[in-house]
């Protein structure tokens, strides 16, 4: 008979070491995870919202609750996919008190009876990059994904701009995994679209003599 080999136990992240000494009192602690996540909770927060102020408060308001409920966290998932759930819920929370006769929700199911999923957002031609500069392109692409419904466009973040995986997300935005990748084919096609039509445009100064 061979030697039992010992079971092998992976050291907790870093992340989950912040976290356990946040939930033993150490704030110092918790503030780490602040720095660590505080710019991407607001670049959520800004594209749902996409108000900076709200977002702002979202900021404020998810890392308080994160702080306040931090003992209820199950380690069953990375603190921040929890904070991104807690962050996505205020900022569509602040969308319904702004827009109360428009009803803002990630609950509706989409269905689409494709199971791939394109990786290129945009196939653009002539290329765009050689009539915009970067800052440029970065606006464009900003408005637009703006413009995508908040439930493909929570998605579409989270997924292709923060970079979570599927599981991730679906946790995030407790959503089943079909859904999710329902929801970022869509964005993604609807991002193309648009981006299409606008890089279809003749540029205004082609026309000058």
């Amino acid at each position: 008979m061979g030697a039992i080999q010992p079971q092998v136990t992976e050291p907790p992240s870093e992340e989950l070491v912040l976290v356990r000494a946040a939930k033993g009192g150490d704030d110092g602690a918790f503030n780490q995870l602040v720095k660590r996540y505080d710019r991407n909770v607001f670049r959520i927060a800004q594209h749902i919202t996409q108000n900076r102020e709200d977002a702002e408060d979202v900021v404020q308001d998810a890392f308080l609750k994160a702080y306040t409920n931090l003992q209820q966290f199950q380690e069953q998932s990375k603190f921040y996919t929890w904070l991104v759930r807690i962050a996505v819920n205020e900022a569509l929370m602040k969308l319904r008190r702004r827009r109360p006769e428009r009803t803002v929700s990630l609950d509706e199911e989409i269905q689409t009876g494709e199971d791939s999923v394109p990786r290129e957002v945009a196939d653009w031609s002539p290329n765009p990059e050689q009539n915009y500069n970067q800052a440029e392109l970065r606006e464009i692409l900003t408005k637009t994904i703006q413009g995508l419904p908040p439930g493909f466009r929570t998605v579409f973040i989270l997924r292709d701009v923060e970079g979570l995986s599927t599981e991730e997300t679906a946790d995030a935005l407790e959503l089943s995994i079909p859904a999710v990748k329902s929801r970022l084919l869509r964005a993604r096609l609807q991002l193309r679209e648009r981006l299409n039509r606008f890089f279809a445009k003749p540029n205004s100064g082609d026309n000058v003599a």
